[in-house]
C-alpha cells in the first residue's frame, strides 16, 4: 500500500471515528437533558438533612459530567495527533496547523 493511500485510509477512518463521536455526543445531550429536569426536581435542600449532605451529590454529578469531558478531550487530542502526522508537522513555520507550508499531503491539486 502506498503512503498516499495509507494517508487516505486514516482520514477515512478519522472522519467514521469523528462520525461516531458525534452519535455519542448526541445521545449524551439526551441523557443530559433528562439528568437535567431529574436534578432540577430531585436534588433541593428539602431532600437533604443538611447542605454537606447537597453539596456532596451536587459534586458527585458534576464530577461525572467533568470525566465525560476529560475523555472526550483525549479522545480529541488522540484524532488530532493522527490528522497532524498525515497533514504535516509545520515544524518549518511554527507549531500546529497554523504554520503548515500545504506541503503535508497531495489532495490531487497538482494535476489541474
Amino acid at each position: 500500500m502506498s503512503r498516499e493511500k495509507a494517508y487516505l485510509q486514516m482520514l477515512e477512518s478519522s472522519a467514521a471515528i469523528q462520525w461516531n463521536i458525534a452519535m455519542i455526543l448526541e445521545a449524551k445531550a439526551v441523557e443530559a437533558e433528562k439528568v437535567k429536569q431529574w436534578t432540577q426536581h430531585h436534588i433541593h435542600s428539602r431532600v437533604f438533612e443538611s447542605q454537606q449532605e447537597q453539596l456532596k451529590e451536587s459534586i458527585s454529578i458534576h464530577e461525572v459530567v467533568v470525566e465525560l469531558v476529560e475523555g472526550l478531550t483525549k479522545l480529541e487530542n488522540g484524532l488530532y495527533s493522527n490528522l497532524k502526522a498525515v497533514l504535516g508537522s509545520g515544524e518549518e513555520g511554527g507549531d500546529g496547523f497554523d504554520g503548515m507550508s500545504g506541503e503535508g499531503f497531495d489532495f490531487g491539486e497538482e494535476s489541474k
